[in-house]
């Protein structure tokens, strides 16, 4: 049995890093992501003029109830869509001019429902270019509060946004969704935020968030269950291979940890206790039909190891994965197809027939680090696999190549 130490979990920390930046006094994170996207968040606070001060395995944050420290600034997001969406929807309850902006990628990325939300809520907030997309400016005066209607049907950061802006509003929010994607990460967000001394109810399709500001807290961040599903997977995919992530177990707040369930239902041997999580190979993989809408973070992973299932596997209701760092779903059937695999298509959905992967081929990145970390299980089986940009892993995982390959080497 191999056991993998799992970096902390991005969504995890980037939240933490909000409430933390929200509350009155001083918060420490432990074993907190450090990446790309969370270094760029911390960035990004300390440009707000929040003190961040980052030592091994623990960051700390003073937190500033009343909004950033500074009346008028510059962020750059680089990638990070949670930077991009959760900044400038802390610094909305503050007062000054903050202005935001983000890499080429993430400026292809939507923002549109969460400009619109906060716009009904009073906040002055302009777009330099495209409507809906960075770079903007936020020129804040504080938000009164109230009710809105929101479509977080293509992204459900968008209502974790406005949910921890909640408790910093004067008189709290109630925000009803029309339609939401990836409802476990708003479980994560309704979690986190009691846990820093939020009060957020739900009724329905209505969450009603009081007034109430945040506590400071000492705050440990569990294993990313994103990262994990890579070696889950390659566990699965590996007859006589075992692998046990401590950390992530029948407590843990991210529902992506879900995707063991999908290897489970594909032959896996999959084991939950209160502590941790451990998929075992039995040497097949079957065929399924799965939808993957709440966890779609997940679905290049199971893309990637698909071919090798013993009928079709076929994803459904993962629209949203078109609007991430790529277009995830059309990425993972251009590299499938370019290692000799049938694969088709449709607006939310992909399948992928049996077959033996083939290279020497090169993966079309899209500089996307899901796309090279899931198409690296596929190499577990498949030589001569490389990627035209290994280095962008960086954004969630920088030390992945190393670990996977020293996993990979583990008999």
């Amino acid at each position: 049995m191999t056991v993998i130490d799992i970096p902390g979990s991005k969504s995890v920390t980037a939240r933490a890093l909000f409430l933390a930046a929200a509350a009155e006094g001083t918060t420490t994170l432990l074993r907190p992501l450090v990446s790309d996207d969370t270094e760029g968040f911390a960035e990004g606070l300390g440009a707000l003029g929040y003190a961040v001060r980052r030592e091994p395995g623990a960051w700390h944050i003073e937190g500033r109830p009343t909004g950033p420290g500074t009346a008028d600034t510059d962020v750059y997001c680089r990638d990070g869509a949670t930077t991009a969406r959760f900044l400038p929807t802390l610094a909305a309850a503050g007062h000054g001019t903050f202005r935001f902006d983000a890499s080429a990628q993430m400026r292809r990325r939507p923002l549109g429902p969460l400009s619109t939300a906060l716009r009904e809520l009073g906040v002055d907030l302009r777009h330099g270019e495209r409507d809906g997309h960075h770079p903007l400016a936020v020129h804040a005066a504080g938000v009164k509060g109230g009710a809105l209607t929101l479509d977080a049907g293509q992204s459900s950061q968008y209502l974790t946004a406005l949910l921890m802006l909640g408790p910093l509003t004067a008189e709290g929010l109630d925000i009803t969704v029309t339609d939401l994607v990836s409802e476990p990460y708003v479980e994560i967000t309704l979690a986190m935020m009691r846990s820093f001394g939020a009060e957020v109810t739900r009724d329905g399709r209505t969450y009603r968030v009081a007034p109430t500001g945040y506590r400071a807290a000492r705050y440990p961040i569990e294993p990313d269950a994103s990262t994990a599903g890579y070696f889950f997977a390659a566990a699965a995919l590996q007859p006589g291979r075992e692998v046990t992530v401590p950390g992530l177990g029948t407590g843990a707040l991210q529902g992506d940890l879900a995707f063991v369930d999908v290897l489970r239902r594909m032959g896996a041997e999959v084991e939950v206790t209160a502590d941790a999580t451990t998929v075992r190979s039995t040497g097949t993989l079957r065929g399924l039909t799965v939808n993957m809408r709440d966890i779609s973070d997940t679905m290049p992973t199971l893309a990637a190891i698909a071919p090798f299932a013993d009928g079709p596997v076929r994803i459904e209701d993962v629209a949203n994965t078109r609007v991430k760092e790529c277009d995830r779903l059309d990425a993972c059937a251009e590299n499938l197809r370019r290692l000799g695999i049938t694969v088709t298509t449709g607006p939310d959905w992909i399948e992928i027939r049996p077959g033996t992967p083939a290279g020497p081929v090169e993966i079309a990145t899209h500089g996307d680090h899901r796309i090279v970390m899931s198409f690296a299980v596929t190499a577990l089986r498949t030589p001569g696999i490389t990627f035209d940009d290994p280095g962008c892993v960086k954004k969630t995982f920088p030390d992945f190549h190393h670990e996977f390959g020293a996993f990979a080497r583990t008999p």
